[in-house]
């Protein structure tokens, strides 16, 4: 049973930006917490962002600070991640993930995960 749908992924190149929508359950989007998570080709995955369930913290690596900004919109349960300034190395697969409690960098700790959506930034 799907219960995070990720899209707006696509091609961009060096210096542009993209926005990523998670689609999560009522249950899930109101009770979690959630964040991104991306993997390069031959790379393990890494933790991107995450938000409470609040909104009231969020968390962000330190490769993508000051560029990412992920939101979250209650009327429709989705958590966006707004990329800007994307860069060649930013290319990966984006996963939304949701774990319970509270906030952890730890990929094993998150146990909801969605399909993914590709991102590719060229030069």
């Amino acid at each position: 049973q799907v219960q995070l749908v990720e899209s707006g992924g696509g091609l961009v190149q060096a210096g542009g930006s993209l926005r990523l929508s998670c689609a999560a359950s009522r249950r899930t989007f109101s009770y979690y917490v959630i964040g991104w998570f991306r993997q390069a080709p031959g790379k393990e995955r890494e933790f991107v962002a995450a938000s409470s369930w609040s909104s009231s913290s969020t968390y962000y690596a330190d490769s993508v600070k000051g560029r990412f900004a992920i939101s979250r919109d209650s009327a429709k349960s989705t958590v966006e991640l707004q990329m800007n300034s994307l860069k060649p190395d930013d290319t990966a697969v984006y996963y939304c993930a949701a774990k319970q409690n509270y906030y952890s960098d730890n990929v094993e700790r998150w146990t909801i995960w969605g399909q993914g959506t590709r991102v590719t930034v060229s030069s």
